[in-house]
C-alpha cells in the first residue's frame, strides 16, 4: 500500500456518516476532551498526528459487513454508543480501520459536543452532564501547564459568551461556515477590531487574525488526512491488519480488540449491541456497578468451559465464538443473576472491589441451570448465605488480586465436580487452605480486621460478616453506632470523659466495633443524637430485637463509657470472624 492523496478536514468531516463509517470491529469513543484539545493544537502548529487506514468496501459486499456510525452528540451518561448504520441503498463506503478516535474527535470539534460530569456534582444529578461544544480563545494564547499553545476548550454556551479583556472565544465548528479568506476579516471587523466593549489592543488584533487564518487553513485548505486505502474483501485479512495496527504486533490482551472478533465472527447476533447491552444493564442494578466489556468476555470464557480462559486471540477463534453465541441467552441469563443476587448482599460499585469474584458466582447459576428464582427463593436460602460467605471472604482475602485466571480455573473445577448442585463453600476452602488464596484467617488477620475503618478498602465486606442474615434488598446505611459528630474534645470533655482518655476515643471511634448496618430510616432517626438517648427512645421490643442484631451489650451505653463498649465489641467480633 502507499499513500494516497492527502483529504482536507472539511472534505472528510463533511463526509462522515454519509461516506465514512466505522466497521463493526472498532471499538467506541475513549478519547477525553483534553485529548481533543490537544489534537486541534497539534493540528494548528503543524504537528504530525498521523497516518489513517481505510478500507474501501465494494457496493456488493456493503451488505455483507456490520457497520456504526460516528458518534457527534456524545454524552458520558446517555449518549455514549455509536448508532448502528442504516446501509440500505448505500454505495462507495469507506470505513475506517485506523484512526477512529481522531476522525470521531475532529467530527465531535467542528461538528457536535462532549457532555461530561460536571466536578463535584453526583453522577446521578442530570445538571451534572453539560453540552459543551470546542471553542478557542481568539485574543490570548493557552497559559496553563497542559502543553497547549492555543487555548482550546471545551465549554458550555454560558461559559463561552463570558467575554473580557482577556477572553474572546470562538466556536471552532463556526469555521466551517467561513467559505473565503475575506470572511475571517469580515468576523474580526465585526466582533474584535471594531470591539467598543472591550477594546483589544493591536497585538489581540493581530493574535486573532493569526490564530483565526490558521483555523481556517488546517480545515479548508490543506491536506491533512494522510491514509492508506485497503481494498481487499477478505475480512480475515481486513481483520488481521486492524489486529496488527491496534496492538502493534504484539499479543494481543484487551477487550476491544477481542470484542471486534467477537463482533465480525456472529452469525445471528450482533456480539457488539449484545454486549454492550448486558453491560449497561448489569451496571444500573441495584445501585450501580462497574463492569466491563471485559468482565463480559471472561465470564464467557469462563461459563463455556473452555480450558483457556486468557485474553488472546487464539482463545476467541471460530469454534469457540460459535459457542459463545449458540449459549449467549443462558450466559446473560446467569450473569444478570449473579449480579441481581450480589446486589441483594448490599454490594455496589464501590464496595465490590474485584468484578472477577462475581464469576464464579455466575458459573455456579449457568452450570447448574438456575432461574431467575434463586435470588429470593426460600429453597435456596443456604446455598445464598453460602455464596454470600464465599463472596465476603474472598473479599477480604483478595483472593482475585493479580493473575486471577487460575483461581477462576480451580473455583469452576470444584463447582464443575460438585454432585449436589449446592454451592461448594467446604471444598472450596479446603482446595485453598494453606495457599496464599486461603479463606482461612490467622489470629494476626482477624485482629487486623478490627481496625477496618469507615469508609475505607474492604471494610463493608468485613462487616457484612457480622450480619450474616441481613436483607440487603432493604436499604441500610453503613453507620457509627456512637455517631461520629460526637468524637470531638470539647463534648467528650463535657460528658465527663477523662482528658487522659481523649486520645484513646479520637483514635478508635472509627474502627469496626463502632460501626453497624442501619436501614435508612432509622438511621435518619438516629442521626446525631447520642446513642444512649436514641436506643432509649425505642420501645422495649425493639431495644430487644435492636441489642439482639447488633450485638449490642448491656452495659452502660453512655459516650463515657465508649472504650469498655468499644473493647465488648471487639472481642465478640473477634470470635465471630
Amino acid at each position: 500500500m502507499s499513500y494516497e492523496t492527502a483529504l482536507k478536514i472539511v472534505d472528510i468531516v463533511d463526509g462522515i456518516n454519509k461516506k465514512y463509517l466505522l466497521p463493526a470491529i472498532q471499538r467506541e469513543l475513549v478519547w477525553k476532551p483534553e485529548q481533543i484539545e490537544m489534537l486541534f493544537d497539534s493540528l494548528m502548529r503543524d504537528y504530525p498526528i498521523g497516518s489513517f487506514l481505510f478500507w474501501s468496501v465494494e457496493n456488493k459486499r456493503v451488505k455483507d459487513f456490520k457497520f456504526y456510525e460516528f458518534i457527534r452528540e456524545y454524552h458520558e451518561k446517555t449518549n455514549k454508543h455509536n448508532a448502528k448504520a442504516n446501509i440500505n441503498g448505500r454505495q462507495n463506503i469507506t470505513a475506517i480501520l485506523d484512526g477512529q478516535q481522531r476522525l470521531t474527535s475532529l467530527f465531535i470539534g467542528l461538528k457536535g459536543s462532549y457532555s461530561y460530569k460536571t466536578y463535584r456534582m453526583r453522577a446521578d444529578n442530570p445538571r451534572a452532564y453539560t453540552e459543551r461544544k470546542l471553542y478557542i480563545n481568539l485574543v490570548r494564547e493557552a497559559k496553563d501547564n497542559s502543553g497547549k499553545k492555543y487555548n482550546f476548550q471545551f465549554l458550555t454556551e454560558d461559559e463561552a459568551n463570558i467575554k473580557d479583556t482577556d477572553n474572546y472565544w470562538f466556536c471552532v465548528g463556526e469555521i466551517l461556515n467561513f467559505k473565503e479568506y475575506s470572511d475571517i476579516t469580515n468576523y474580526l471587523i465585526a466582533n474584535i477590531t471594531y470591539n467598543d466593549d472591550y477594546n483589544y489592543n493591536k497585538q489581540q488584533g493581530l493574535l486573532s487574525n493569526r490564530i483565526l487564518s490558521r483555523l481556517y487553513e488546517v480545515v479548508h485548505v490543506k491536506g491533512i488526512i494522510s491514509y492508506y486505502q485497503e481494498k481487499s474483501q477478505e475480512l480475515d485479512k481486513v481483520l488481521n491488519i486492524f489486529i496488527r495496527i491496534n496492538s502493534g504486533g504484539t499479543e494481543l490482551s484487551y477487550s476491544d480488540l477481542l470484542l471486534s472478533i467477537a463482533t465480525a465472527q456472529w452469525k445471528e447476533k450482533d456480539a457488539r449491541a449484545e454486549i454492550i447491552k448486558i453491560t449497561d444493564e448489569i451496571n444500573d442494578i441495584g445501585d450501580g456497578f462497574n463492569f466491563s466489556k471485559d468482565f463480559i468476555l471472561k465470564s464467557c470464557l469462563v461459563l463455556n468451559d473452555f480450558k483457556n480462559i486468557a485474553f488472546k486471540v487464539d482463545n476467541f477463534n471460530n469454534k469457540n465464538m460459535a459457542k459463545i453465541e449458540k449459549n449467549w441467552d443462558s450466559i446473560t441469563s446467569s450473569i444478570r443473576q449473579a449480579v441481581q443476587l450480589v446486589s441483594s448482599f448490599g454490594y455496589n460499585k464501590q464496595t465490590l472491589k474485584s468484578n472477577n469474584a462475581v464469576i464464579p458466582i455466575a458459573y455456579f447459576l449457568y452450570n447448574n441451570e438456575l432461574t431467575d428464582s434463586f435470588v429470593s427463593s426460600t429453597k435456596n436460602a443456604k446455598d445464598r448465605k453460602n455464596i454470600k460467605r464465599w463472596l465476603d471472604l474472598s473479599l477480604i482475602k483478595r483472593v482475585f488480586g493479580g493473575q486471577s485466571d487460575n483461581i477462576l480455573k480451580k473455583i469452576r473445577k470444584i463447582i464443575a465436580k460438585d454432585e449436589t448442585s449446592s454451592f461448594p463453600l467446604e471444598q472450596i476452602t479446603k482446595s485453598f487452605k494453606g495457599t496464599n488464596r486461603t479463606l482461612i484467617f490467622s489470629d494476626e488477620e482477624i485482629e487486623s480486621l478490627l481496625y477496618s475503618e469507615y469508609g475505607k478498602g474492604f471494610t463493608f465486606s468485613v462487616l457484612s460478616i457480622l450480619y450474616p442474615s441481613l436483607d440487603f434488598r432493604n436499604y441500610f446505611h453503613m453507620d457509627h453506632i456512637h455517631p461520629k459528630s460526637k468524637f470531638k474534645k470539647n463534648i467528650l470533655l463535657k460528658n465527663e470523659v477523662p482528658e487522659q482518655d481523649i486520645s484513646s476515643f479520637l483514635e478508635n471511634y472509627n474502627y469496626l466495633a463502632n460501626l453497624q448496618f442501619l436501614e435508612a430510616n432509622p438511621n435518619l432517626e438516629k442521626s446525631d443524637k447520642f446513642f444512649e438517648d436514641w436506643f432509649n427512645e425505642l420501645p422495649k421490643e425493639e431495644r430487644n430485637e435492636y441489642r439482639k442484631k447488633h450485638y449490642i451489650p448491656k452495659e452502660d451505653l453512655c459516650i463515657s463509657n465508649f472504650l469498655e463498649f468499644f473493647d465488648t465489641l471487639s472481642n465478640l467480633s473477634q470470635k465471630i470472624l
